[in-house]
């Protein structure tokens, strides 16, 4: 955790990232009205879960739209060509009937968008009750490549799934709190509610279209019953707010079709400007790092990169660019809207995979 803060810092003090400047001379342009906190900088940008407490008695409902878009591919942190996969990279199941030597299926693009929806509650003022669900969409395109070996195209294909992801619980636990500075404990239990049997049609090298159990990153859940302890940070000063979110996800024991997905570790800085009482921008840096697969489906074996286990868990560094608009009069006091934008500047994955171009959130908020 120490060597990825570290990380994080000296990406932030690097000369060519001015986004940081920007912010500075933007916040000493502000005019003397302005220099009061910022009620929208008291959230979190929206791409954090679980940044704070509410009062006692007190509700909010959200929902977010999310969605990830993915295209190309990495061998390690290098780009690698179609070409090159499926002349050079073996296939895991080389051996099997109908299994050719090397890989002959190869992903293009992906795109995943999750419609989440959670409430809170606090029955005191020190805990918060936190429950999440969510609605998954994933589409993929792929291209097969004709016969056993070559570089002839036989076609490009869609896998698609979609349906209910798995359920969140947790609490939020009040640790510290002062007049700018505030620090809680979180924890979450994740209930396997997502399916990890969807089914497609994919198109194999032999120009055939067979009923086959999709690979693991178009299943919707992880078969497990997860927990997720952390800590938040969180501070204020005048128009300036910032925090710190460090999560760690640990999978408990091995699903039913004989896979556990592999544990990841998910750091979050961000400092925020207000730019009024209603409007926040925010800048973040996030830290994520993810185990691959241990085990394997038995029933997913095909002749592409997303069937084998080992090509699964990644570390990546995101920057996050952000807006809040929090209301407290007029006909949307307690509305929040808010919207970020993730894009990675460093990521290596484990094994051959696709590679993440960027992430947004869309959100709303409504406390009562």
């Amino acid at each position: 955790m120490f060597n990825s803060f570290t990380r994080c810092a000296t990406l932030i003090a690097r000369p060519s990232f001015s986004l940081f400047s920007f912010l500075l001379s933007l916040s000493l342009s502000l005019s003397a009205q302005a220099l009061e906190p910022s009620f929208a900088s008291t959230h979190a940008p929206i791409g954090i879960m679980g940044d704070h407490l509410h009062k006692k008695g007190e509700w909010m409902v959200s929902y977010r739209a999310m969605q990830m878009d993915m295209s190309g591919n990495l061998l390690g942190s290098t780009p690698i060509s179609d070409e090159d996969i499926v002349t050079s990279q073996p296939n895991r199941f080389a051996g099997m009937p109908m299994m050719p030597p090397t890989l002959r299926v190869v992903p293009q693009d992906m795109t995943t968008t999750m419609h989440m929806f959670g409430a809170m509650y606090a029955p005191t003022d020190n805990l918060t009750l936190v429950a999440m669900v969510n609605y998954l969409k994933k589409e993929m395109t792929l291209r097969t490549y004709q016969g056993g070996m070559g570089t002839t195209v036989l076609g490009d294909f869609k896998s698609k799934s979609s349906g209910i992801g798995d359920t969140k619980l947790g609490i939020l636990y009040r640790l510290a709190q002062g007049e700018t500075h505030r620090f809680h404990s979180n924890f979450t239990l994740s209930l396997p509610t997502g399916s990890i049997t969807e089914e497609g049609r994919p198109l194999t090298p032999m120009n055939m279209r067979p009923l086959r159990r999709l690979p693991y990153p178009m299943q919707l859940g992880t078969g497990t019953y997860d927990v997720t302890p952390g800590v938040t940070y969180t501070g204020n000063s005048g128009i300036w707010a910032w925090g710190a979110q460090a999560l760690y996800t640990l999978r408990t024991g091995e699903n039913d079709e004989g896979y556990t997905v592999g544990d990841e570790t998910k750091i979050n800085t961000w400092l925020q400007l207000g730019f009024s009482e209603t409007v926040s921008g925010s800048l973040g840096l996030e830290h994520k790092s993810s185990d691959a697969i241990d085990g394997i489906d038995a029933a997913i074996a095909l002749p592409v990169q997303t069937a084998d286990p080992a090509n699964s868990g990644r570390d990546l560094i995101n920057v996050k660019l952000g807006v809040n608009t929090a209301f407290t009069r007029g006909a949307l006091a307690g509305h929040r809207f808010a919207f970020e934008y993730v894009v990675p500047i460093e990521q290596d994955v484990n094994g051959l995979q696709m590679e993440m171009q960027s992430m947004w959130t869309l959100g709303y908020q409504k406390a009562f």
